[in-house]
């Protein structure tokens, strides 16, 4: 039987709401009742020109990297548009940060080559840096992210693409349900990327509320979404061990208890 270490808490989830799920369900198991305020919506990039022009060259690059669930599926979707399908091309070898984009990789259809022991962007770069001299690799991802990969990959000896595969906005409800939500009281928020921490103050800037907020433990999934946190003002109560949702629980959990 479950024990019910988070009971009677009320935890802040900021995911999109097509993947708040696995978090929202790990935290009721605990008794915690998850209060779900979506801050990141996955849309369209701004132009498809340049994604177009990648997928229908894919076959010429010797690496493809995936940061994350997100990008698997927005390369999908594209290509479907495009009216291809990987299983039926000659793809590069997959990287993959993180075992929920490898695990979103395979479910497309891909051969995952490679997962950093970290859920890092560091930690896949110590992984393919070695590899990566006179190497095209087509890095596909969020319209806003940290150069890091590009740039160790270039200083390698990489030939690296960098193509916009979807925007993270923020939801036009997020101030008006975050204002709801703290109106009841929060114990804690978490945080599984730092887009979610800048959106979340950019949520409460236009619901007019105080960021931080007083009182609310941060729980951060991992190094750099921490500090993003500490560049906002807010020290995190807690950050996962393991980057992952059952890591981001158990910090939950410890914050808490």
């Amino acid at each position: 039987m479950t024990s019910l270490t988070l009971a009677g808490r009320r935890v802040l989830v900021t995911r999109a709401a097509h993947q708040a799920g696995k978090l929202s369900d790990a935290l009721r198991q605990l008794g915690a009742e998850p209060v779900e305020v979506p801050v990141l919506e996955i849309r369209p990039p701004a132009d498809f020109a340049p994604l177009n022009r990648a997928l229908r060259s894919l076959d010429s690059y010797d690496w493809l990297i995936f940061t994350s669930a997100n990008t698997v599926r927005a390369l999908v979707e594209r290509s479907a548009a495009l009216g291809f399908w990987f299983e039926k091309i000659a793809t590069p070898q997959v990287a993959a940060i993180g075992e929920a984009t490898a695990s979103a990789a395979r479910d497309s259809g891909f051969t995952v080559a490679l997962t950093p022991e970290e859920y890092v962007a560091e930690s896949l770069i110590d992984a393919l840096a070695g590899q990566a001299a006179g190497k095209k690799i087509l890095l596909a991802r969020a319209e806003i992210a940290r150069d890091v990969i590009p740039d160790a990959l270039h200083a390698a000896g990489a030939t690296v693409d960098v193509v916009d595969a979807y925007r993270n906005v923020m939801p036009e409800a997020a101030p008006e349900l975050l204002r709801h939500a703290l109106k009841k009281g929060i114990d804690a928020a978490t945080f599984t990327s730092s887009s979610s921490v800048t959106h979340l103050a950019e949520a409460a800037r236009a619901a007019g509320l105080e960021f931080p907020f007083s009182g609310v433990r941060a729980i951060s999934i991992g190094p750099i979404t921490s500090r993003t946190l500490r560049d906002v003002g807010w020290v995190p109560a807690a950050e996962a061990a393991v980057l992952d949702i059952p890591g981001l629980v158990a910090a939950v959990e410890s914050a808490l208890r």
